[in-house]
């Protein structure tokens, strides 16, 4: 199909209105009636992860993707943890933060989960944002886009084609791939292909709070979460864009309800990332007039101890974008003093320090931090090894700094901070063959493979002929080209 007939089946498809009523029973098992078949017919669980891979890809290059280390590191924890109580996982996940002030979030093939920031903003609790992740991740273990194409492949053909292509469109202007929704389906097979879509989101939900359930967080998140996007449609002149994607009859928020109060209370408070990655996203990535404000510090200041605790350190956030390093510094100390391992307080610290040349007060507590995380594993190896991987470049301390982004992409490859790093310690080396070589990969990781394999030309006759380098950047050469010709079908 075509790259322009390549963009909005979330929108049809994984943001989906359904407006059955049905009985409720408390039987919480996975074991729904499939809705048509298992997709098998259609796409295998290789070609989802192929297809995956491409859209992934496309995203990265044109979508506003919030790359902060430690924001990734926290919804993919996250959602992981959901994954971790979901059946029928036939795939690894992914998870992704998007910078856009609407609500909103979707799925598409091979696991991937993308959130749209404004979820840490409006979410009021952790459960609240697990129940979005729940719901989504539901729409990928239950393959409600293959399904779809199946569905499709005979009744509308054209009309499938249509949407698919508007996946990316949607991804980084909503509104865009609204109107190519609408220009796609007008007339055409509409309703058959929303009442095929209202079973999917009937059983996403359905499957959704029960992973939520599971997985430790409060069920009735699911339908206060939902009843709060209903109430800002009914008292707004233009709805949020998660009910555009996500519509919501009275019928489904319903059902929501009765099987919530049907699922045993469990009030469950906020992990401390929660509330410490809401500060951070508004206060560092967040629209202007959509930022951390102060009536949102002064509520956590007068909240829980770990709510008290993330105003203050909001505070040393704001004191930070504000070149206030030294108010910054002495705002966060404390803290740091308290919690001396906590990777957020460590990473800002780190970027203060940093701005006020003390380099090499950057850099011994984050070895320290490495060998911790050596000792007692808590996920944090990848923040750690690029703040102080940056610490390093900064102190010019090039050799170690190449050393330790050399283990970490090739642990990481999908990582494209890690490259983008790479290149710059590179660069300052005088490396113009290893930092082709990591612009390539940036590149790839962005979808542009024949730019990718143009640098990597370039960087295999920069060095001796028949050596080691040269038969490496030669192999990755064969591998991008050979990529490139699967990913063809997909333009």
């Amino acid at each position: 199909m075509s790259r322009q007939l390549s963009k909005t089946v979330i929108t049809l498809l994984l943001g989906v209105l359904y407006c059955w009523q049905t009985p409720v029973n408390a039987n919480t098992s996975d074991l729904l009636p499939d809705i048509g078949t298992a997709a098998g017919g259609t796409l295998s669980i290789n070609q989802e992860l192929d297809m995956g891979d491409f859209y992934a890809r496309q995203m990265r290059a044109g979508v506003p993707l919030i790359n902060d280390p430690l924001l990734k590191q926290y919804v993919n924890k996250l959602g992981n943890k959901l994954v971790a109580h979901a059946n029928s996982v036939r795939t690894p996940f992914h998870f992704y933060l998007v910078n856009n002030n609407r609500i909103n979030a979707f799925a598409f093939f091979g696991g991937n989960v993308v959130l749209h920031s404004a979820l840490l903003r409006y979410t009021a609790n952790e459960s609240e944002l697990a129940s979005v992740l729940a719901h989504e991740i539901s729409h990928v273990t239950q393959r409600h886009l293959a399904r779809a194409m199946e569905q499709q492949q005979s009744t509308a053909p054209l009309v499938w084609a249509s949407a698919l292509g508007s996946i990316l469109l949607t991804m980084a202007n909503p509104q865009a791939g609204m109107a190519a929704l609408n220009s796609t389906i007008a007339g055409t097979q509409q309703s058959t292909i929303l009442s095929f879509t209202q079973l999917n989101e009937q059983e996403a939900d359905r499957i959704g709070i029960q992973v939520l359930q599971r997985a430790g967080f409060d069920p009735q998140a699911m339908p206060n979460f939902l009843r709060k996007l209903a109430d800002q449609s009914r008292y707004a002149t233009k709805p949020p864009e998660m009910l555009l994607t996500h519509p919501l009859p009275d019928s489904r928020l319903s059902d929501v309800r009765n099987r919530a109060n049907q699922m045993p209370a469990h009030p469950v408070a906020s992990s401390q990332d929660y509330l410490l990655a809401k500060v951070r996203l508004l206060g560092m990535y967040a629209a202007e007039g959509d930022n951390l404000q102060t009536h949102l510090l002064d509520t956590l200041s007068a909240g829980t101890t770990e709510e008290q605790l993330a105003a203050r350190y909001g505070q040393a956030i704001l004191f930070y974008q504000a070149k206030k390093y030294d108010k910054a510094r002495n705002t966060l100390q404390p803290l740091l003093t308290q919690q001396p391992n906590n990777i957020w307080f460590l990473d800002l610290i780190t970027d203060i320090d940093l701005k006020q040349h003390k380099n090499a007060l950057a850099i011994t507590p984050l070895q320290q931090a490495i060998t911790r995380e050596n000792i007692n594993p808590e996920n944090n190896e990848a923040v750690l090894q690029l703040n102080l991987a940056n610490a390093y470049l900064e102190d010019k301390q090039l050799t170690v700094a190449s050393k330790l982004l050399y283990g970490y992409t090739f642990s990481h490859p999908d990582d494209l901070n890690g490259w983008e790093l790479l290149a710059q310690v590179t660069a300052a080396q005088r490396l113009r063959d290893e930092v082709l070589a990591a612009r390539a990969e940036s590149l790839a990781l962005q979808g542009h493979l024949s730019q990718a394999i143009d640098l990597l030309s370039d960087a295999s006759t920069l060095v001796k002929l028949g050596s080691l380098k040269q038969a490496r950047y030669d192999a990755r050469i064969d591998q991008l080209r050979q990529l490139n010709q699967r990913f063809r079908q997909y333009l």
